[in-house]
Parts: C-alpha cells; structure tokens; sequence
C-alpha cells in the first residue's frame, strides 16, 4: 500500500531518535520514496549522515542551508509528500505544533502541510502525563492528527511507565493501514451537505440556525481521502473547503434542495449532513423591515424535505442521514432512518458536552435498518468522518 508513497520522516530531539533510522529503513523496504528532516537537537542523537545513508536523500535541517532544488524547500516539501510522520516526537514539537509555532525547518514544513500527520510521542513519563502535553495531545486529534502510542517500559532516564515511543513496526504498520483505506473509494462520486442554510425574511435578517458546518467538511475530506470524487454542497460558512473537495456554496433549503437533486442521479453516495430549515418564511420584505415597536407574526410555510424526497428516489445510491436530537435520542432516530428510508444514519444528542453545534468533537452513533448499532466515545469530527466512510465502503462493498 505504500509503494511510491512520498513519506517525511521528522526526527526531534530525543533519546528515542536513534529509532527513525529503523523507521526510515523499513520504509524504503516497503518503497517509499523517504525525505527526512531534523531538528538541529536531534542531531546529537543521530547523524544526519546516517538518514540521508538510510533514506537515500539529501537531510534537512536548517532553514537557512543552501537549497538542495531551486526553490522555497519547506514550502515545496510541504506540498510534495503524501503523509509527515515525526519519530520521536517530544513534548516541545507537540506544543509547536498546537500553537503553530513555526521557528525552524521541521515545525514550518509542519504548518504548511495539507498532509496527514502522524505523531509518536516519546519523553518521560511524568511529561507525558502533565496536563499541557495532554492538553495538546487532545487539540491535535481534534485537528485529525494521529497519535502512534506511546508504549510502556524502561525509560533512559531511569524510570518506568508510559511514554517511550512505539516501536518502528508499529508506526510502519499504522501508517499502512491507514494508507490502505485511501483508496477504498476510487472511481465513486460522493456529495455532502454542511451547514446551517439561511431563510431570509428582509434584505438584512434571516432564519438559521446553530450548524457550524464542520461535521459536514469532515465527512467530505474523508471522503475524498478515501479516493471518491467529492462534491460539497454547502450553506455559508466561514470553513475552508477541503483540498480536493468541489464546493458549491448555497443560502436557501430550496437552493440546496435544487443542488442536490440536480447532481443525485449521477451520485454513488449522499450524506446529508447539513442543518437544513424545516420551514421559511411565506414573503420575504423587499425592504429592510423597520423597527416600530409593534409585534409582528411570521407566516412560515414547510421546506420541501431533501433526505425524504432522496429516499425515495433512490435506486443503487447510499444514502446517509444525521440525526441531531435534544430527547429521546434513539428512539427518534430509529423512527427518522426507518421513514427517511436511509442505508445509515448519524444520530447524536446535541445536548450533551462535547457533542453540540460548533464543538470540534462529536459523541455519535451509527444506527442501521437491519438493527444493528454501533456507538462512538468522544473523538474528533475527522475522526467520526473517517469512521463514517469505513461503513460507507461496506456498504458499497468496496
């Protein structure tokens, strides 16, 4: 699976840097093409000769070497690898990376990368446990960066306890694994709603709702990870479209609505993850209307339902549906995936920490005609996303 894979090994300064160069090896045997950068402390654990040996190319270390290529390297190598895996990382790459700390080679590729990154951490075990390192442990994963252990053992400084990094076969085997996945969907055509749409009442106001959009730019960059052409059909909102990903930006339910059933029969899989107004006000004021201290009513009339109206056109199409509840959480959606008529559905209690509108975490579960139900802790919305599309390919059979 990682054949012809372009990987960036980073090595930090600690003890445990002795250790790339088994990872740097293992990943040439495997045929990947390896770029390895260093910061200026690890280089006291290892040479840099030993990787550029190992690797078979030049190793970077300092910002202000004379250019191997002609070009801004960070940048350029930032943009040209598949994936960055940093072994060892110690507790001060972590917290760089957290707060985007960018003061060398290796923490600036870092920021620059639209890559995945994998982490494995490695330092004693009483840093490893402070509260900062745990503490940006969690915002790297809400970030979709993936941590690689660390393991439990003997430590060089005397001690024992978790915190060593893991070994090289399991940060090579982690790797494969989630390379192994990208390509799952190759060749399907995926489209994903996100975000609040916006029902307007005068040229200035509007009906919406709380949706941030992220569950839904979560689910389209996993999808298009996983190889399917990807289409994004979203409400405003203030997130970047993923890399990749088609956007097609709409205000309205009814906008959204004539989106996607315009593009469904030459679609493999929707999720409709988007928030979208049950009903919109019967007129819209031309004008601007003024404040004059008399009450007003609002007529609203339905929003044509877009999961339902898809359910029942729906031949060989996936279709996935979200279930945002406050009560009665799945006996409600149970009731929604059986009369949406829908292959999966999202369901989660929008009340609960961790778990609501414009939280970077979701507390999920996914539930299926035939029973089954399949619950989540807390993770991160990529990671929810990632988990999402391995049922979407079951469910394909790819």
């Amino acid at each position: 699976m990682l054949t012809g894979k372009k990987v960036l090994v980073g090595v930090t300064g600690g003890i445990a840097a002795y250790k790339a160069a088994e990872v740097v090896s293992r990943l040439r045997k495997l045929g990947v093409e390896v770029h390895v950068a260093m910061t200026k402390s690890a280089t006291e654990f290892i040479t840099p000769l030993t990787l550029r040996s190992l690797s078979t190319n030049p190793v970077y270390v300092d910002m202000f070497d004379e250019p191997k290529l002609w070009n801004v390297e960070h940048i350029a190598l930032a943009e040209y690898v598949d994936s960055v895996i940093i072994a060892p990382a110690t507790a001060n790459i972590l917290a760089k990376m957290t707060t985007g700390i960018a003061d060398d080679f290796l923490s600036t590729v870092l920021l620059a990368t639209r890559a995945p990154i994998f982490v494995a951490p490695a330092m004693n075990h009483a840093m490893y446990h402070h509260p900062a390192t745990q503490e940006n442990l969690s915002r790297l994963k809400e970030r979709g960066i993936k941590i690689i252990g660390p393991g439990t053992g003997f430590q060089a400084c005397g001690t024992e306890g978790d915190g060593r990094m893991s070994e090289a076969v399991e940060i090579v085997e982690t790797v494969t694994q989630w390379f192994s996945g990208q390509d799952c969907l190759k060749g399907k055509k995926a489209l994903v709603t996100a975000g609040g749409t916006q029902e307007p009442l005068d040229p200035v106001r509007y009906l919406g709702n709380r949706s941030s959009g992220k569950m839904g730019y979560a689910v389209a960059q996993a999808l298009q990870e996983a190889g399917a052409e990807t289409i994004l059909v979203s409400a405003p909102t203030d997130l970047p479209t993923p890399s990749g990903v088609t956007r097609v930006s709409v205000h309205t339910a009814l906008e959204m609505y004539d989106a996607v059933l315009e593009r469904f029969p030459n679609i493999d899989v929707v999720v409709k993850a988007a928030a979208v107004a049950d009903y919109r006000p019967a007129t819209q004021a031309e004008q601007k209307i003024k404040k004059d201290g008399v009450s007003r009513t609002i007529d609203l009339i339905p929003n044509p339902d877009i999961l339902a109206e898809l359910g029942r056109r729906k031949t060989s199409q996936v279709l996935i549906g979200f279930a945002a509840e406050t009560e009665n959480l799945l006996a409600n959606a149970q009731e929604k995936m059986h009369r949406k008529n829908v292959n999966l559905l999202v369901a989660n209690d929008v009340t609960k920490p961790g778990a609501g509108f414009g939280s970077p975490t979701n507390i999920v579960s996914f539930l299926f005609p035939d029973g089954r139900r399949i619950d989540f802790p807390q993770m991160s919305k990529l990671e929810v996303a990632r988990n999402l599309v391995a049922e979407i390919a079951n469910l394909l059979g790819t």
